[in-house]
């Protein structure tokens, strides 16, 4: 039987790996499905801007991600927590159909979330 710290180390990880393979995936696919779905949402120009999204986008799931890595703490789950919230609530503004998208690119944050809020409760101020 494994150890609620165990299973705590496990969560964390798994959020690790998102947020990591996230800013991954945005900088592989910069000029091809990055660009897609901010076109999609109506936003193709100026061609700067664009590309200033994406990357700061990719630089902000970098941070988290390094941080639930190397800084793991009530912080940086609220700094997670926050930053997937902004997000959310920006994709909702712009393109609020994800929300029913099969593969479920916003729904998949309520788990998140509520990962987040069980790390940043379970750990000691």
């Amino acid at each position: 039987m494994t150890q609620p710290a165990d299973d705590d180390r496990l969560l964390r990880l798994s959020l690790v790996a998102v947020w990591l393979f996230t800013a991954f995936a945005s900088l592989v696919e910069l000029n091809g499905q990055s660009r897609q779905v901010l076109a999609d949402a109506g936003i193709a120009s100026p061609p700067w801007l664009v590309q200033l999204l994406i990357l700061g986008g990719a630089a902000a799931d970098l941070a988290i991600g390094l941080a639930l890595w190397w800084r793991p703490g009530r912080t940086s789950y609220l700094a997670a927590l926050g930053l997937m919230l902004l997000m959310t609530a920006a994709a909702t503004f712009l393109q609020p159909a994800l929300w029913l998208h099969p593969l479920g690119p916003l729904l998949k944050n309520l788990p998140i979330a509520a990962l987040l809020w069980h790390l940043y409760r379970r750990t000691k101020p």
